[in-house]
């Protein structure tokens, strides 16, 4: 490997080491006060909308940021889902928990699907393998969630436990990812 690929990857590690220890508090944040919310009133529904469209912004930053190991495509697709799924949930929050709960859960597989190739295709980085679980955690997830959302207990509490697994995932890559810029 050459200075300029290692100095790059050691740019790219840092610059998403900072973007997963944000994104892990803002997952943790999220999930005390949607948990604190309850399930319905403009409260959750604001939670709601503003869950994914911090995805929006956070594929945003990882493609402004990431000079190196950075699958454009995925990343525009995840951009996307997310933005379409924040516009869902504004439209469809005030029709009940089953079908936010479907809306999420569509998300989750999808995203966890667009997570997951971007996470392979980072593996050299480092610090993936928690970013390549939590992708198929999520698709697994979004499909528990659809699966919920036919049950008479349906519930968005769940959605707070996802957040905060997630954000945890998140922390873990960030860990890993701070001992790659430290080696580059």
């Amino acid at each position: 490997m050459t200075t300029v690929a290692v100095t790059n990857a050691g740019r790219t590690a840092v610059a998403l080491r900072n973007l997963y220890v944000v994104r892990f508090g803002f997952a943790l944040i999220w999930a005390v006060l949607l948990f604190l919310a309850g399930a319905s009133g403009p409260v959750s529904t604001a939670l709601l909308v503003i869950y994914p469209l911090f995805d929006v912004a956070a594929a945003i930053v990882d493609l402004r940021s990431s000079t190196t190991a950075r699958p454009t495509a995925a990343l525009y697709v995840n951009l996307a889902l997310s933005l379409l799924t924040a516009v869902g949930l504004a439209v469809i929050a005030g029709s009940g928990v089953p079908a936010v709960l479907r809306v999420w859960g569509a998300w989750a597989i999808t995203a966890g699907i667009v997570q997951l190739i971007v996470a392979v295709s980072r593996r050299g980085l480092g610090g993936q393998w928690a970013m390549i679980l939590s992708g198929a955690i999520s698709t697994i997830a979004g499909t528990t969630f659809i699966l919920q959302a036919g049950t008479p207990t349906a519930s968005l509490t769940n959605l707070a436990g996802y957040a905060t697994a997630g954000g945890v995932f998140f922390l873990i890559s960030a860990l890993r990812l701070h001992r790659t810029s430290k080696s580059a």
